[in-house]
């Protein structure tokens, strides 16, 4: 399944862009950054509740937020992209590293 994430840290303490690069760090296991705070990631049942377990253990519920938008294993037809990045879809595009 398809899953949006997307977070905004808090940096009124000095931890928050620990917690920001933590975040960040976690999101790149498990998918793919689109903009600076917003993953897509293409996860099964399993990885998803170790992931979210993962992304909900480093932010601070007080202060930072954390969303999660469920697209599905149809989001080709949920997302439309416009606008100055290139959108790449590691998914189904030829990457060559």
């Amino acid at each position: 399944m398809m899953v949006l994430v997307t977070y905004d840290v808090s940096f009124d303490s000095d931890d928050g862009k620990r917690r920001l690069r933590q975040l960040a760090k976690v999101c790149l296991d498990y998918g793919v950054r689109v903009q600076y705070s917003v993953f897509e990631c293409d996860v099964d049942a399993a990885q998803w509740l170790t992931f979210k377990d993962k992304l909900l253990a480093i932010y601070d519920s007080e202060v930072d937020s954390l969303r999660f938008y469920k697209l599905g294993k149809n989001w080709h037809n949920k997302v439309e992209h416009h606008g100055a990045k290139v959108a790449i879809d590691i998914f189904k595009d030829t990457l060559i590293l």
